[in-house]
């Protein structure tokens, strides 16, 4: 299974793990700010022209830019437990712009 493969079954189980979450609309709302926030920063990071392997790149240095972007911008508090999913959503978002993207 190449890198590509396995980030993207990742971020597939951080959309699936968001959605859980819509049962409790408070914490729900509170994940939808942060995955706003990274993506924002995504956005600025990748550009608008992309292959999914440059995406893979970007993710696996997104801990550290992900923890700095919120900790500086999120209105919650409690957002590094939620760090993780919202990363993989965000990602899983993402990938939908990627120039090479098949679903």
């Amino acid at each position: 299974m190449s890198q590509v493969e396995v980030a993207r079954q990742e971020w597939e189980e951080g959309s699936r793990r968001l959605e859980a979450a819509r049962e409790d609309a408070r914490r729900y709302r509170q994940l939808l700010e942060l995955l706003d926030l990274v993506l924002d920063e995504l956005r600025k990071r990748i550009g608008q022209t992309y292959t999914l392997r440059e995406l893979v790149a970007v993710y696996g240095e997104s801990d550290r830019w992900a923890h700095e972007v919120l900790e500086e911008r999120a209105t919650a508090s409690g957002w590094p437990r939620d760090l993780t999913i919202v990363l993989a959503a965000a990602f899983d978002a993402y990938q939908r712009g990627a120039v090479d993207y098949e679903p």
